[in-house]
């Protein structure tokens, strides 16, 4: 079963219908409109037909709710002809009910239960039965009334019972003590992927208000993704979407059936997206009286609460916008506007609504809100009124510098798509270099994000050349970008013109379009983050300048705030702070989730998660990158994608846990060769991955890769941080000369005076690859700094490569202080393998209170090993099903089995036995 989206949901319809014959095999589904209830039991009828079993479905129809067992007819007909096989008192009553026979009278309700129950039963006694039945709320009561009954009694038989209805409560006629499983919202992850696999899917800004709109709804989203495809007349308030015919009228009639002031009401609710109650109703001219309201609760529109107005379905205020003519559409934004005068960005915003053709105060009305809204971090809501404000904007000149400032907080907002639509309206209007540094700025970033770094580059020098803006702001932001895709494509060739251009910028910010950078500490803070960038050696220096300045002013604006933290946390990541750089990002961060905003972040989101793997952070660096991977999906960033597939598979090998790499097309959905900071990510996940598994020559051989024949790097950072782990694969495997080449080439390329931390590691990497009578010198230089503590990884490594070195120079009583060490990092990090390592080792350095026990699992099948494994890291059985490619039944029977021969009866102890080995 494919559903998107709904993969837990469909692990829970399996775990009830083919459960075993005792427990409840009986599930209710409940959700709104569009939830995906009808597709979920479609697809579990597909599922269970496929395997083999009588399935008996039924859709409860409004137009037969009032007809006597019409919903059992329709259930039941497959195997109506079976129903000769009943004793005749019995096949009398079900034929009678069903109108095969003359009705004589109503039928006796306790033959009809006991008939429908004996012919289930004797179905089930020949293959698994499955009785779906949808829209329960629309059965009839008789017809509920005989599945109730037999469904309590059914139990022991090989029939599963799957009912889906529509709202958060079970229905009349249906038992409120059945287990239920309500169908939420799509996750945004999931509703950009439903998005995305739509025919035709909408991009940019289209895209995004699908996914605003539609609530996580998925028929909301298959609806407004064929909106925008048709292009139907109009859009939504505040820049929405198109209508469709089949939107309309869906709720065309339910409209028509309220009274004309109820009807107005609903339309100014439609328009007004975030008025409250007062303000509809003082709009509309109505009395206060709440009444007026009452028929399209009823209709199941909307509801009033707290004085608010919320529709009930995405699609019900499309419908009722959509539904009213063009003319009482355009009066009811005339009327909101009226009413709002003291709330001037939503007036204006009325007033756009309603303006036909270009309106110059209009215009500037609405880029005086969106400069309100982007001073408070509100991005999107800024973008979509600069798009609004540049679309009444009479003058060419007018809009295209408009369109570039909705470019910039679009691509604020972190939606490259809807950038690269900006940027093709500011060129096509416009040869002014300042507007166009602005413009260049947001597409050079959105191309980068995209993965097409060359294409960005000559974006953004394209702004610079022949004629560079005259605000020096915007060539530091121009620099600033350029810095951001030397950095993701890891060329020389990018990265060169960097120094220059910093070196001729105007200080003076006072009338720049970028009012962050108005300020010293923000604009010296980009300064040191792109020169940082470009020459990674000058990095501890910045950061020492920037440590030693004095606090911000209180006033500062947040935006600028927001910047110069994350400014602040490249320059600490170039110097290998990282616990600044997680604290400084942190920080950032947390503002913009404030705002509801993290694509500005794009770019240090993977740079994130790195330093939190660093630290010792994993499980924070979990939740990191869970959120990362919503905003890939959200908004098609895929190289970062690929980084966070490459972060997780890093992590869960450093855990022990069995770690895949993604296949080789995944790794080509983006150009590597331009995209090297992620090419370098995946080939270290992957040396990771192979060394967790004990293969160290694989390990070598994805590492190797991180730099050429003469050592150059293929990334200029982060090659050089995974100097360590290509050493340790080389020692295992025999090539430490070839290892020590490279070594000595990331010295020489890290000058006189490295970071703490390539220090540490360049001493590590010797250690492990030089001659072995300066082995014991670099091994002490890699694991006496106290600074080192900082890496918690790092520093057991080194410990345990000490300590063994030690071992088998025959030093025990030297090596076990280290191992110990190690052994207490690696178990307090979670690193299960590196643990197991570290205890072996402290077992053959002689020390008596770690004996090495007898292996439990070696009576195992290699099968039951893995699903042991995986219950004691906390999987559950559906979820270990779904890694190895079984069923959960079968994952259960197999823990069933072990759990005896292990001596537990948890998966608690299981954990604990396990982490004793």
């Amino acid at each position: 079963m494919t559903l998107v989206g709904r993969q837990s949901e469909i692990r829970r319809v399996l775990d009830v219908i083919e459960a075993d014959r005792g427990r409840s095999r009986m599930l209710l589904l409940l959700g709104e409109a569009g939830a995906g209830k009808t597709s979920l039991v479609a697809a579990a009828a597909d599922h269970a037909r496929g395997s083999g079993w009588a399935v008996l479905a039924c859709q409860g129809s409004e137009a037969e709710s009032q007809q006597s067992f019409a919903s059992l007819h329709q259930l039941l007909l497959p195997v109506l002809p079976e129903a000769g096989t009943l004793a005749e008192h019995l096949r009398g009553a079900l034929e009678s009910a069903v109108g095969i026979t003359p009705a004589g009278g109503q039928p006796d309700p306790t033959l009809l239960r006991l008939a429908v129950l004996t012919l289930l039963t004797g179905v089930s006694l020949r293959r698994p039965v499955l009785l779906a039945v949808d829209d329960v709320q629309h059965c009839d009561r008789d017809s509920l009334d005989v599945l109730g009954f037999v469904a309590r009694r059914i139990s022991a038989e090989d029939v599963s019972v799957l009912l889906a209805a529509r709202g958060q409560t079970p229905p009349e006629g249906v038992a409120g003590n059945l287990p239920t499983l309500l169908l939420g919202p799509l996750t945004e992850q999931a509703a950009a992927e439903l998005v995305d696999a739509q025919p035709h899917p909408p991009t940019g800004r289209a895209r995004i208000d699908v996914l605003q709109q539609s609530g996580g709804n998925p028929l909301a989203i298959i609806e407004l993704c064929r909106a925008t495809r048709t292009g139907g007349p109009g859009g939504m308030p505040g820049g929405g979407l198109p209508q469709t015919e089949r939107i309309q009228q869906m709720y065309a009639a339910r409209l028509r059936s309220l009274p004309e002031i109820t009807q107005r009401l609903i339309l100014y609710a439609a328009a007004s997206e975030y008025e409250d109650l007062a303000t509809i109703m003082a709009a509309t001219g109505a009395s206060p009286d709440l009444a007026v309201w009452a028929p399209a609760e009823d209709a199941g529109l909307v509801t009033v609460v707290d004085g608010r107005v919320a529709f009930w379905h995405p699609l019900a205020r499309a419908g009722s916008y959509h539904g009213a003519p063009a003319y009482l559409r355009q009066q009811a934004h005339r009327d909101l506007a009226a009413v709002l005068t003291a709330d001037p960005a939503r007036r204006d915003w009325h007033l756009a609504a309603a303006c036909v053709g270009h309106d110059e105060s209009v215009a500037a009305a609405l880029e005086d809100t969106a400069e309100l809204a982007e001073r408070r971090g509100g991005f999107f809501a800024a973008a979509r009124a600069l798009e609004r404000s540049a679309q009444c904007s009479p003058a060419p000149a007018d809009r295209a510098r408009r369109y570039a400032k909705a470019l910039r907080a679009a691509n604020n907002a972190g939606d490259p798509s809807w950038v690269r639509e900006l940027y093709g309206k500011v060129i096509a209007l416009t040869r002014d270099p300042d507007v166009l540094g602005v413009a260049a700025c947001g597409a050079g970033l959105a191309l980068s994000l995209l993965g097409r770094q060359r294409e960005a580059f000559q974006v953004l020098m394209s702004a610079l050349e022949p004629d560079q803006p005259r605000d020096g702001m915007t060539v530091l932001a121009l620099a600033s970008n350029i810095h951001a895709v030397a950095f993701q494509s890891g060329l020389p060739e990018i990265r060169r013109p960097i120094a220059a251009l910093l070196e001729g910028i105007d200080a003076d910010g006072r009338d720049t379009p970028y009012p962050e950078l108005r300020t010293a500490e923000t604009s010296n803070g980009v300064r040191a983050a792109t020169l940082a960038g470009a020459d990674p050696r000058t990095a501890p220096e910045l950061l020492r300048r920037i440590l030693r300045r004095p606090d911000p002013p209180e006033a500062e604006d947040d935006v600028a705030k927001m910047t110069r933290l994350h400014t602040f946390g490249a320059v600490a990541s170039y110097a290998d702070e990282s616990d600044l750089c997680v604290e400084f990002f942190r920080q950032a961060y947390a503002m913009l989730a404030a705002y509801g905003s993290m694509g500005s972040a794009g770019p240090s989101l993977a740079t994130m998660a790195s330093a939190l793997i660093d630290t010792g952070r994993w499980t924070e660096a979990d939740e990191h990158l869970e959120m990362t991977a919503t905003l890939t999906a959200v908004q098609k960033l895929r190289h970062l994608e690929i980084d966070v597939e490459a972060l997780r598979i890093t992590l869960q090998a450093l855990r022990g846990q069995p770690a895949v790499m993604p296949a080789d097309p995944a790794w080509m959905a983006v150009g590597l060769e331009e995209n090297r900071a992620t090419h370098s990510r995946l080939l270290r996940a992957a040396g990771t991955a192979a060394a967790a598994a004990g293969d160290f020559d694989g390990a070598f051989r994805h590492l190797r890769l991180l730099f050429d024949e003469d050592g150059a790097p293929l990334h200029y950072f982060l090659s050089h941080r995974a100097i360590t782990d290509l050493a340790a694969a080389a020692q295992r495997t025999g090539r430490q000369e070839e290892a020590a080449h490279i070594v000595v080439a990331v010295r020489a390329a890290l000058g006189p005076r490295p970071t703490t931390r390539m220090t540490l590691l360049l001493h590590h990497a010797a250690a492990l690859t030089c001659d072995p009578k300066d082995a014991e010198h670099h091994y002490r230089l890699a694991t006496v700094n106290p600074a080192g503590e900082q890496w918690p990884l790092a520093r057991a490594q080194a410990r345990l490569h000490y300590g063994q070195w030690l071992r088998r120079k025959r030093r025990p009583l030297d090596a076990r202080p280290l191992l110990a060490t190690a052994l207490e990092s690696f178990t307090r990090l979670g690193a299960i393998g590196l643990a197991e390592e570290a205890r072996a080792e402290l077992r053959a350095s002689g020390v008596a209170t770690a004996p090495a026990p007898a292996d439990p699992l070696a009576g195992l099948t290699t099968q039951q090993r893995q699903i042991v494994r995986l219950a004691a890291q906390g999987l559950r059985n559906r979820e270990i099903a779904e890694q190895l490619m079984l069923s959960p039944r079968t994952v259960g029977s197999h823990l069933y089995n072990v759990y005896p021969k292990l001596g537990v009866s948890s998966r608690n102890q299981l954990r604990a036995l396990l982490g004793d080995l």
